[in-house]
């Protein structure tokens, strides 16, 4: 007689080994295990060999002389870049010579009459505050004069952009070829923009205008091709039933199907147009700008303040102005608009008129307010009492110190200690963990071009300011964005306080925290966090605001607590968004880092900083090369992959 015998139970593996990341994990660590001794005993000191090392300082500084050399006879310059030179001058000259004959109340009136059609009476009144604020500070020719390079840079920039989102958005060849760029380009910091620039324009208004345009035109073209790309299918096939040609289509149906991703594109255009403006002054650009950037240079924070408040007005105005444009698409058009906008028109002429007529068009002199003297002596008085001697606390030199001390140079000292092939081992495992092979070999690649162009040291430097400056951007905009997520009137609050320091400029961050903290790494540190900031806390709310309520009320059900809730369902189903957070911080952080360059920031900022300062291409173009490595490696590492994305794996 047979007998029965049963199988022995199989033993399955632990939940989280089954886990993709954690296979990925135990690879890296089999390959640390065989690479890290090998790699130990060829290269024991840790530091970028200099065997590996490519000087770039040789063909640049020729590269440098013969462009200044040819600058004035060379056909290339005489024939195309002297004529794209000379169109720019005219062209904003012509702007702003225009601005100065409607005068300060014709302008004024355009601005409100403008927002009242487009957004209502509340908007305009706001609007004409703002313009009115610009003359009284004493700054109404510099806001002409960067609202001329403004218009100018944005009609460039929305002609560029579009023409390369319709490239885009009708050939996947071309979305292929133009999105790496792209993606290069979003995480360029400006600064890297202006030197090469220079070299071929030279100082002045041509240069600040083209890389504005270099600078504003991507955001434009990306949305353009997202939305020819994502207009509904259903109408295209419609009108193609009909007969239409592929440009008939194009006209009637892609591009009013994307209104919305059009007018979000010339939205976002114009903020980085702003930014880019105030920012090349640096080159020569004039303007508020120009004013901010002596003020910083001399340390006068009234004269600073006094020029930066003009750019945020403008930075909100534009702002409110094309989102509300943005919001009226595909409404009903009221009845006699057409008329309504005749009427502006003719308020529009009969204020100019007056005003010429007046003698007016300049912005009289005795209305202006100087608020410079009271803001320096509020300055000293914050020096004298708050930065330094406060009692227990300590004053704000105190923290920026101890910040350096026990923060900045830890972090930098470690970075540099660590063996270059163990950071990009690193580097490899955060890159391939959170997406592909692809995304891990970009990442090394990036991170060893820094070690390639000799500026490694520099780079960890800058590193570990980034570093530092996202570990607090985190924790407090994740601290604020969940609490704003649980609370209707918190998030209600903090919407204008966010939505005016996302419109600020990179350059207006600077002024406060010179005066609190003086110059050097920290206040740069300070600066990257206060502008990353508004992005990280406004993505962690949306992202848990979105998460499914069907969700929360099955864990509720069960008797799960608040806490619980947020710890166990809100945060990893928001992790998609946290991680987005994340790469923006970063991406934030590391433009003003750099930037930071102006208030004692050092590292690749200062290596910029002083190439366009002495017209050191070599210099500002190999620091310039590192930022972008960084970025792309910092992008990669934090960014994770669609199909990851989309699996939340």
């Amino acid at each position: 007689m047979a007998t029965i015998t049963a199988s022995p139970p199989r033993v399955g593996l632990p939940a989280f080994l089954k886990h993709r990341a954690v296979h990925k994990l135990l690879l890296l660590a089999v390959a640390a295990a065989i690479l890290v001794p090998l790699a130990n005993a060829r290269w024991a000191s840790g530091s970028w060999p200099s065997a590996l090392t490519l000087d770039f300082s040789q063909p640049l500084a020729k590269a440098s002389d013969w462009i200044i050399d040819n600058r004035d006879s060379h056909p290339l310059f005489l024939y195309f870049f002297g004529h794209v030179s000379n169109i720019v001058v005219i062209a904003v000259r012509a702007v702003y010579l225009t601005l100065l004959a409607v005068g300060w109340a014709g302008v004024t009136a355009i601005g409100a009459l403008v927002a009242w059609r487009v957004a209502g009476v509340k908007l305009a009144l706001g609007t004409a505050v703002a313009f009115l604020a610009c003359g009284l500070l004493g700054m109404w020719v510099p806001t002409m004069q960067t609202l001329a390079l403004m218009v100018v840079a944005v009609i460039a920039s929305v002609a560029v952009g579009a023409v390369l989102g319709l490239a885009a958005g009708l050939s996947d060849r071309m979305d292929r070829v133009l999105r790496p760029v792209l993606d290069t380009m979003q995480v360029l910091p400006a600064f890297a923009y202006l030197l090469p620039v220079v070299l071929v324009f030279g100082i002045g208004v041509p240069a600040a205008v083209l890389a504005t345009v270099i600078y504003a035109a991507p955001p434009m073209a990306r949305l353009t091709s997202l939305g020819l790309r994502g207009a509904d299918q259903g109408v295209l096939e419609a009108v193609e039933s009909l007969g239409s040609t592929a440009r008939q289509r194009l006209l009637t149906a892609r591009i009013p199907l994307a209104r919305k991703e059009l007018l979000l594109g010339l939205n976002q255009t114009i903020m980085m147009a702003l930014s880019m403006a105030v920012i090349a002054a640096v080159i020569g650009a004039g303007g508020l700008g120009d004013r901010v950037y002596q003020a910083l240079a001399s340390v006068d924070v009234g004269a600073a303040l006094a020029a930066g408040i003009p750019i945020v007005l403008l930075a909100v105005v534009l702002d409110r102005v094309t989102g509300a444009a943005g919001e009226k698409l595909g409404a009903e058009p009221e009845p006699h608009s057409g008329r309504g906008w005749l009427y502006a028109l003719a308020g529009v002429v009969v204020v100019a008129v007056a005003g010429r007529l007046a003698g007016r068009l300049d912005w009289p002199d005795a209305w202006i307010v100087n608020i410079a003297e009271p803001v320096n002596r509020a300055v000293d008085w914050m020096t004298a009492h708050l930065y330094s001697g406060v009692p227990v606390i300590g004053g704000t030199a105190d923290w920026a110190g101890h910040f350096t001390t026990w923060v900045l140079d830890p972090m930098r000292d470690g970075l540099q200690a660590l063996p270059w092939w163990g950071l990009l081992l690193i580097v490899a495992a955060l890159a391939w963990v959170i997406g592909t092979w692809r995304t891990a070999l970009t990442a090394v690649l990036a991170m060893a071009a820094i070690g390639v162009l000799g500026v490694w040291k520099p780079s960890l430097d800058t590193l570990s300011q980034v570093l530092a400056a996202v570990a607090v951007t985190l924790v407090v905009g994740f601290a604020v964005g969940i609490a704003a997520a649980r609370s209707d009137r918190l998030e209600r609050a903090l919407r204008p306080v966010l939505d005016v320091f996302q419109t600020m400029p990179q350059f207006v961050y600077l002024i406060p925290v010179v005066a609190l903290f003086g110059v050097g790494r920290a206040p740069a540190v300070a600066a990257a966090i206060v502008y990353a900031l508004p992005a990280v806390v406004r993505i962690t709310t949306q992202g848990l605001r979105q998460v499914d309520p069907a969700a929360l009320e099955a864990a509720g059900s069960l008797g799960a607590t608040s806490w619980q809730q947020l710890r166990q369902v809100q945060l990893p189903l928001a992790r998609p968004a946290l991680l987005l957070a994340v790469n923006q911080g970063l991406v934030l952080v590391l433009a003003v880092v750099v930037i930071g360059g102006l208030v004692g920031g050092g590292a690749l900022g200062y290596d910029v900083v002083f190439g366009l300062a002495q017209g050191d291409l070599a210099t500002g173009l190999v620091a310039g090369g590192a930022i972008v490595c960084l970025g792309l490696m910092l992008d990669r590492v934090t960014q994770p992959t669609e199909r990851r994305a989309k699996k939340g794996a």
